[in-house]
């Protein structure tokens, strides 16, 4: 039910031209869906950040109580140009989260309206350096992860889900979409058992999930091995995040183009969307709040893993 969205989706984005006011006119029609854009430079060019609200029937955006959810595009561009023409693989996680913003505007459109809020973030560069990294070369962005954090991660989300293509490393041998624990104020949780459902509900298979390490959780600019951008939004908020990475069975550079694949990126899509449901009604939780607080109490505070540490 996501496909039209994703194709449409990607029939804009892939263009040497799109910016962020390309996305923002898609969005000018519909009566419960508004997206603002800012262009934010940096030493490598410049990016354009999106940010769109579809607003709920509860939703607290207009005075309401219902909760609100976030779903971050996380990637370092769309596009690596010059050095490639055409859409590159790690453009997924933008085009994942424009297609479900889209498709809950033109849900509500039609009536079919979410009783929370939820607000969707990316960026928008057609033209991202790449960056040295093994196994293979990730996509750099003009931009800095601080930077991205200030943009997409917003105080209005109090649950994110962190959309990444992570394709370029020899550990997560799935194609489809995987899900991660839940990570939430430094510690790394068990898996959602609400989310666990979704996924398998959505995708008609046994949940994929993918293994989370310390490393993955701080900050980039540390020194340490990250396998890539997808858990950066836990170090910005206080918030619960869930990784839901955009996956292969062979190792597929982030910079590769003709490597993204609609029916993938529409799991993701599919998944978000009834998690969007769900958790504007309070019928689904991100973590256990009761097991949360007692892990505090017995190891005390890990807010630290979301700084860059004592010797920086």
């Amino acid at each position: 039910m996501a496909l039209k969205q994703v194709l449409e989706v990607l029939d804009i984005v892939d263009n040497p031209s799109v910016e962020g006011k390309t996305v923002q006119a898609l969005f000018e029609s519909y009566t419960y869906a508004s997206c603002s854009v800012e262009r934010v430079h940096g030493e490598k060019g410049y990016t354009d950040f999106v940010k769109i609200l579809i607003k709920g029937t509860k939703g607290k955006a207009d005075g309401g109580n219902a909760p609100t959810l976030g779903v971050i595009g996380r990637l370092g561009g769309i596009g690596a140009r010059p050095t490639r023409i055409g859409f590159v693989s790690d453009g997924d996680g933008a085009a994942a989260a424009l297609a479900t913003a889209l498709k809950l505007a033109e849900m509500s459109e039609r009536g079919d309206r979410l009783e929370g809020d939820v607000y969707v973030t990316t960026h928008i560069c057609p033209d991202a350096p790449t960056l040295p990294h093994d196994p293979v070369e990730f996509m750099d962005s003009p931009v800095d992860i601080l930077t991205m954090n200030k943009y997409e991660v917003l105080e209005e989300m109090e649950a994110i889900i962190s959309i990444d293509t992570t394709k370029g490393n020899r550990v997560f041998n799935h194609r489809g979409i995987c899900l991660s624990q839940t990570v939430k104020d430094g510690y790394i949780l068990k898996f959602s058992d609400d989310l666990v459902r979704i996924k398998e509900v959505t995708t008609g298979e046994l949940a994929q999930t993918f293994a989370v390490s310390i490393q993955d959780i701080t900050p980039y600019g540390n020194g340490l091995y990250h396998i890539n951008s997808i858990l950066q939004p836990s170090v910005a908020t206080s918030a619960p995040v869930v990784g839901l990475a955009i996956t292969t069975k062979t190792v597929v550079p982030g910079s590769g183009t003709g490597a993204s694949h609609e029916v993938d990126i529409a799991q993701a899509v599919r998944f978000s969307i009834e998690v969007a449901k769900d958790y504007g009604r309070s019928k689904i939780s991100f973590y256990d709040e009761e097991e949360f607080d007692r892990i505090q109490a017995l190891y005390g505070s890990m807010k630290h893993i979301q700084t860059l540490g004592k010797q920086n």
